[in-house]
């Protein structure tokens, strides 16, 4: 799939999602529509043979495995599809960026990772094709927020989204009736509704009964994350501006997620780790922020003894944590085809295929009421409307401005900060000092 996972560089290490289509139920995926018709070849394409586009990704991205291309190829019996693939954004991006600067070596269509794409617009602006004009691009099919995303700042369209990641709350249902609190994913839903405080004091009351050896939520990181990916403004403001230091809501976040490692609510994780990966399949932690691509990774490192035992609840506030974009290099050989292609892989029936078939939620809202997508449960969390509720959750994330360090900052926060308060008890205050100075080393300041 789409870096609606956790990716390395700015998120982490790439994460497949073979399973998530395993846990989705729903009315199955049919071919989509046909693209655009075909423009006339240009010299050098070989007279009949096939114009050869070539998509460059990184991890697991999901559109070769879903198909796409397979479909796109029928429909287009001129033009073959080729897909080059590294396994780690953080091998994949700095490679990207090189290319694009020297306007070699560069695949028609390229995938961005969501942490990068503030970087690659703002900065390689003039080597990218503009898309919003590219033919099928409907601007209303995608959410206001994901479409901004990939805007420049001189209001061209630069990259189409293609998957998201909305948050919601995935717990286990036999450890919170344990402890003596609600296990209805609504009821659940509604005792930290509106405000992630309350969350903290849900926590609070699964202490005072926890099972032996659990703890409410895996990591104080986690939180961190989790807290700030539903906020307006986060690392940079609307002007573009770094406020990361200078920002209430980044601090208020820290605070309330060191406030969980203080008074004992985490199992002092490091979440994308051996021992994260084992605390699953060990019952060791109650709850846990949950992305809609999280669901396969829950699945797999639980295994078939957590089927029926967790469940998915609406977080707090809306949030959005991943997501990943495609954009079609102006130095590629042909990129009037590539755009066409990049803008029918983003169309919200292909988005919709894409999320039954692979689980990478649709950044195309015009897919929600698509059947693959309104109809989806997921057997293993009790047959849960992942559909419904994430694609509910995706239309509350608020638009917030994307800055060209943030997977760096969100990176640095959570790792070197937060995981210090988390697993060694550094208190809080120093370990900002700290970690607001790290930023100022990463970012050159």
């Amino acid at each position: 799939m789409g870096s609606g996972r956790r990716s390395t560089g700015a998120y982490g290490t790439a994460l497949t999602l073979l399973l998530l289509s395993a846990l989705l139920s729903a009315g199955c995926a049919t071919d989509p529509g046909g693209p655009s018709p075909a423009r006339a070849y240009r010299a050098g394409d070989g007279g009949s043979r096939p114009v050869t586009l070539t998509v460059g990704v990184f991890g697991t991205f999901g559109l070769q495995e879903a198909g796409l291309y397979d479909t796109y190829m029928r429909l287009r019996p001129d033009v073959a599809v080729r897909q080059t693939s590294l396994t780690r954004n953080d091998v994949y991006y700095p490679q990207l960026l090189t290319h694009l600067t020297a306007g070699s070596g560069l695949a028609d269509v390229q995938a961005v990772e969501v942490g990068n794409i503030a970087e690659v617009i703002t900065t390689q602006a003039g080597r990218l094709v503009e898309l919003g004009t590219a033919p099928g691009v409907d601007r209303r099919a995608f959410l206001p927020w994901k479409w901004a995303q990939g805007t420049g700042p001189d209001g061209r369209v630069l990259a189409l989204g293609t998957d998201i990641g909305p948050q919601a709350v995935c717990y286990r249902k036999d450890l919170f009736a344990k402890a003596g609190l609600p296990t209805g994913r609504d009821a659940v839903g509604r005792l930290w509704a509106g405000d992630w405080r309350r969350y903290l004091a849900v926590g609070l009351r699964y202490r005072e009964r926890a099972p032996r050896g659990t703890a409410f939520t895996d990591s104080a990181s986690g939180v961190l994350s989790a807290v700030l990916a539903s906020a307006p403004v986060r690392h940079y403001d609307g002007r573009g501006a770094l406020v990361v230091a200078d920002n209430p809501a980044v601090r208020e976040a820290w605070d309330l997620a060191a406030s969980f490692a203080r008074r004992g609510l985490t199992a002092r994780l490091q979440q994308f780790t051996p021992g994260w990966d084992q605390a699953f399949a060990n019952g060791t932690f109650a709850s846990i922020a949950c992305p809609a691509w999280m669901l396969g990774y829950i699945q797999d490192k639980t295994g078939p003894s957590g089927h029926g035992r967790w469940d998915v609840a609406a977080a707090p506030r809306p949030g959005n944590w991943g997501g990943s974009f495609l954009v079609v290099p102006a130095a590629g050989r042909h990129p009037a085809e590539a755009a066409r292609l990049a803008a029918w892989l983003t169309a919200p029936a292909q988005q919709a295929r894409l999320f039954a078939r692979r689980g990478s939620f649709p950044s195309a809202s015009a897919a929600y009421p698509l059947p693959a997508v309104s109809g989806a449960r997921a057997a293993y969390f009790g047959g849960a409307p992942v559909g419904a509720l994430f694609a509910e959750a995706a239309r509350g994330v608020p638009r917030a401005p994307v800055g060209p360090k943030d997977g760096l900052i969100a990176q640095t926060l959570a790792d070197t900060g937060m995981l210090q308060i988390d697993q060694t008890g550094r208190d809080p205050d120093d370990a900002w000092r700290a970690t607001m100075k790290a930023l100022d080393n990463a970012l050159d300041r």
